[in-house]
């Protein structure tokens, strides 16, 4: 008995134990939680999409979704990004005009680019093999997605996590039992239909967002808008290398097979794709990025080169554990196959090591950013030819491979360049170009 009560500890020392063990960020569990939750309900969305609505159909919806995701880096020119840095450092009184810039340039950008789609569109259709309608839909997506990541940066920037969050998770649990009423009652198999409703909670998730923000139209500045602009531009170079590097294939695909094998394909690697980003960028990701950049690089470079390949491994684990629920809750809706299913999760696990290089870069500043975009530069070309080729020859089959292949490809290039960028430091001494004076910018 005597044991027992030695062993116990006054709730307020729990709580600061927990603390300790939390580092600091025990504010952000709840918020993470939330924004999971909203990320998962939405991805369980798609699910149940694709089930219901058909490999066909389903393929269109990931057709237009893969040209979204490419357009959004153009509208949105990483001022989201700007967001996350400039409002929290910033004073109060400078967040309406940072606001109301980012926003009204992102308005004329994004609905100069609609607009001027429209009549282009035949044109434009052709090289992408798909409809004219088809373009015009994936731009109007994008816009809406461009104005939901902005606003939510907003919100992000200035500390309100438990908003944003829970407004995630709204509009994500709406459009969820919105689409099933569709599914299930109407019995509407228009992919079509469902991109529509994508876009309408965008833009509602978009006002709700900024209402009470002190958006005005009289706070816009032409001279913030371009520092907003240069402060983002490394990060959209970087954004738009991903985004054709890892949409391109659906493209691909479309082209050289038919719509079927694209929502297929979407089901073997665009879920665990987007399940990696559910807990990456929404759940570790919230702490993680903030830890990067502030953590000694060739340190933290030579930590990454040691759990890498134990982390890789276990994403593919996941990743193939993942799939079998994805196909158990689709029964037979789509074919299924433990090889293809493994060559995915292979893909995957490279993915996720690329990622995670890639964020360490990204957080390094200026510096990183660069040595980030030069691995790109040099990267896309093999990995562009090498996923055309095998599309072109193998199918879907070929697309998985494409896919494995390109993130080994980026993560030999980028564990080179980091070594090489952030050498390890003698025995008692700095590492080459860091300073004692002055931190990295």
């Amino acid at each position: 008995m005597r044991g027992l009560t030695v062993a116990r500890r006054p709730a307020g020392d729990l709580r600061e134990r927990a603390a300790r063990a939390l580092g600091g960020h025990g504010w952000a569990a709840g918020p993470t939680l939330l924004s999971t939750l909203a990320s998962g309900t939405a991805a369980a969305t798609t699910l149940v999409i694709a089930g219901l609505t058909g490999a066909a159909e389903f393929g269109q919806y990931t057709v237009v979704v893969s040209i979204a995701l490419i357009v959004t880096v153009g509208m949105l020119m990483s001022l989201h990004y700007v967001m996350f840095q400039e409002l929290p450092r910033s004073e109060p009184a400078a967040h309406p005009a940072l606001m109301t810039t980012a926003l009204l340039s992102t308005l004329v950008l994004g609905t100069g680019l609609l607009l001027l789609t429209v009549p282009f569109a035949p044109l434009l259709a052709v090289p992408l093999g798909v409809g004219s309608q088809t373009v015009c839909l994936a731009v109007a997506l994008a816009l809406s997605m461009t104005l939901n990541q902005l606003t939510e940066s907003f919100l992000r920037g200035l500390k309100r996590y438990a908003f944003v969050a829970t407004l995630k998770l709204v509009v994500a649990v709406v459009y969820l039992a919105g689409s099933v009423f569709c599914l299930l009652v109407l019995e509407v198999r228009d992919a079509d239909r469902y991109l529509a409703g994508l876009i309408v909670t965008n833009l509602v998730f978009a006002a709700v967002a900024v209402a009470g923000l002190g958006i005005t139209p009289r706070a816009w500045s032409s001279a913030l808008a371009r520092s907003l602009y240069r402060h983002g531009a490394y990060v959209t170079v970087i954004a738009a290398f991903t985004g054709v590097l890892f949409g391109i294939d659906v493209i691909f695909l479309n082209h050289w097979a038919s719509r079927t094998d694209v929502g297929v394909y979407s089901v073997y690697s665009g879920f665990p794709r987007r399940l990696l980003g559910v807990v990456f960028f929404d759940g570790i990701g919230l702490i993680l990025m903030p830890t990067l950049a502030t953590m000694d690089k060739p340190d933290l470079f030579r930590r990454l080169a040691r759990i890498a390949p134990s982390a890789g491994a276990a994403t593919a684990l996941v990743s193939f554990a993942a799939g079998l629920v994805f196909f158990f809750l689709l029964r037979g809706h789509y074919p299924f196959s433990p090889v293809l299913l493994a060559l995915s999760a292979a893909g995957i696990g490279l993915h996720a090591i690329f990622h995670v290089y890639a964020a360490a870069l990204s957080m390094g500043g200026v510096r990183g950013a660069r040595v980030l975009i030069a691995c790109l530069v040099a990267g896309t070309p093999v990995t562009l030819a090498c996923q055309l080729a095998c599309v072109a020859w193998w199918g879907l089959i070929g697309a998985l491979v494409g896919f494995a292949l390109t993130n080994l490809v980026l993560v030999t290039i980028v564990i080179i360049a980091a070594g090489r960028a952030y050498p390890q430091p003698a025995a008692g001494g700095r590492s080459i170009g860091d300073s004692a004076v002055r931190p990295e910018q």
